[in-house]
């Protein structure tokens, strides 16, 4: 007879350990016997086994039980001192989505990710500590603390959710990087700790964040712009001459710049990137999360985000825009109809794209979404390339409200310095290095320094610009505005002039903008390689849930 009952038994046979709530808990095992078929009854019978037992049981064998009864009672002793102790741990698990992926990069693309993303759910137990109310025992409302804003939206309230005391993810730690491998090369995607959605949707700000100084953005209406200097941009942009450009910098309570659209009445009406009406009073109506993407020239393909969830796809809308290229091949391959929708994406039209550069369009509805969506309080832009994976509530949460910023962006995964990103640019071909080197001189004389650590808190001066979480506040609507000019004045490569007009803002107000991880972006949005998109063309109009 063995003892093995006399402790906890951890081999992977006969193991007594069991998962509960992402910790191990001690179970009691009992050996289920058939009962016997001779059930003895009455006092004569009991007399009659008596000498039976007597004879069986040596001195021996009695010994022995009386050992295996002692080491039962006092494993039942600690199992039920470990489950009056459990619910007073009243621990929860935090789930975290981490997408596992097979890179094949030669470290100057994004062809990071398998064709079909598995996804496996790592539990993580925090102690983290659940309160029925939002006062604490010692009467402190806990709606103050700092990583939680104090309030619940209606959504919320209506699921009966209560914000803990402490944020669940506080004190998640990125694990160990994986080790080399040949096989994957290249940038990796590494794990993001998110909140539930019914926890994330709680932690909608009750009120705008705080703009700095600026309080008033008004913006430049000129029928008949006229260019008077070179290098001054499109007639999209109006032309700013380099002292109104300069004067843009100079940040006041209440200004008026150049922001795209500048002629006709509205965005989107006889002003160049014109909109129908219907679709017009569509982008007019009040959301407060919106998921915005373009796709001109026919370049990619429509990517349905996956893994929304039910109050997202009931309140966050998603709006695609196209040009009449891109619309013409899309009713010609059966992909759009009369709806104009796509899956989850409405689509929005555009006429008289004000560009000959798709790319440079497409930077329209990615720097101005506050333009074209004047009554929206927070807004996730993804490149048309890209396909979300995770709820919009979930991403606002992690990567803007848990942070307390009003713009978010990743910083690229390799460079740090515009000077080296206008190199890269130019190696790669992506802009004509005569206009590239002018940029770059020209911010030179400005001030723009290589980056080093002496800029620090200042992470990076590079942005992988392809995702931008953004809250439309006047001084995050600013930051846009002037950084589309940049764009409109010199290259359509927005690398290159994020960082001084970050810069000159910065110096000006106390304001910074929250540049978080590559491998975190890569996290929630996954690239298709150009190899997919010839042979799996028609896989991204799939809702892959």
């Amino acid at each position: 007879m063995t003892g093995g009952l006399l402790g906890l038994r951890s081999g992977s046979y006969g193991s007594l350990q069991h998962l509960q709530n992402g910790a191990f808990h001690p179970q009691p095992q009992f050996v289920v016997r058939k009962p016997s078929k001779m059930l003895p009854s009455g006092s004569r019978e009991k007399e009659r086994l008596l000498p039976y037992l007597f004879r069986f049981l040596s001195r021996r064998r009695v010994g022995m039980l009386i050992l295996v009864g002692f080491a039962f009672l006092v494993f039942l002793s600690g199992f039920s001192t470990v489950s009056k102790d459990a619910p007073e741990s009243n621990s929860v698990s935090i789930t975290q989505h981490i997408h596992h992926i097979n890179p094949y990069d030669n470290g100057e693309s994004d062809q990071d990710l398998p064709f079909f993303l598995p996804r496996i759910e790592v539990k993580h137990k925090d102690n983290v500590d659940y309160i029925p109310s939002t006062v604490t025992e010692s009467g402190e409302n806990n709606a103050h603390h700092p990583l939680l804003p104090p309030h619940t939206s209606a959504v919320a309230a209506v699921i009966g959710y209560t914000p803990p005391l402490h944020h669940p993810c506080e004190n998640f730690a990125f694990p160990p990087p994986p080790p080399p491998d040949r096989k994957r090369i290249g940038p990796r995607p590494c794990p993001v700790c998110y909140l539930p959605v019914e926890q994330a949707i709680a932690s909608i700000p009750s009120s705008s964040s705080p703009s700095p100084l600026l309080k008033q953005l008004n913006y430049v209406h000129e029928e008949n712009p006229i260019k008077n200097e070179p290098h001054g941009g499109s007639e999209f942009g109006g032309y700013p001459s380099l002292k109104q450009r300069n004067d843009s910098f100079d940040i006041k309570e209440s200004m008026t710049v150049h922001c795209g659209f500048v002629t006709g009445s509205k965005p989107g009406h006889h002003t160049g990137f014109d909109i129908d009406e219907a679709d017009l009073k569509e982008l007019e109506q009040p959301h407060e999360v919106i998921v915005a993407s373009a796709i001109f020239g026919n370049y990619d393909i429509i990517q349905q985000p996956r893994n929304v969830s039910e109050a997202a796809r009931k309140n966050v809308p998603f709006y695609m825009f196209i040009d009449e290229e891109t619309e013409a091949y899309m009713r010609n391959s059966s992909v759009l109809d009369s709806s104009k929708r796509v899956g989850l994406w409405r689509i929005i039209l555009v006429h008289n794209i004000p560009y000959a550069d798709a790319r440079r369009n497409g930077k329209i509805p990615k720097l101005l979404l506050h333009r074209i969506f004047p009554n929206v309080r927070f807004s996730i832009w993804i490149d048309g390339k890209l396909q979300l994976l995770v709820d919009p509530y979930q991403v606002l949460e992690r990567f803007l409200w848990r942070q307390n910023a009003s713009l978010a962006i990743s910083r690229h995964y390799r460079r740090f310095d515009v000077f080296e990103e206008a190199e890269a640019n130019k190696a790669a071909g992506k802009y004509d290095n005569v206009s590239i080197d002018y940029q770059i001189e020209f911010y030179k004389n400005e001030g723009l320094t290589p980056y080093s650590e002496a800029k620090l808190p200042i992470t990076s001066d590079v942005p992988e610009g392809c995702v931008i979480v953004k809250e439309h506040i006047p001084i995050t609507n600013l930051f846009t505005c002037l950084w589309f000019n940049e764009v409109d004045r010199f290259t359509s490569r927005d690398q290159l002039s994020f960082a001084i007009v970050r810069d000159k803002i910065m110096s000006q107000v106390d304001w910074n903008i929250s540049m978080f991880l590559d491998c975190e972006r890569r996290n929630f949005v996954y690239q298709v390689t150009f190899y997919q998109l010839q042979h799996f063309k028609d896989f991204s109009h799939l809702d892959i849930k």
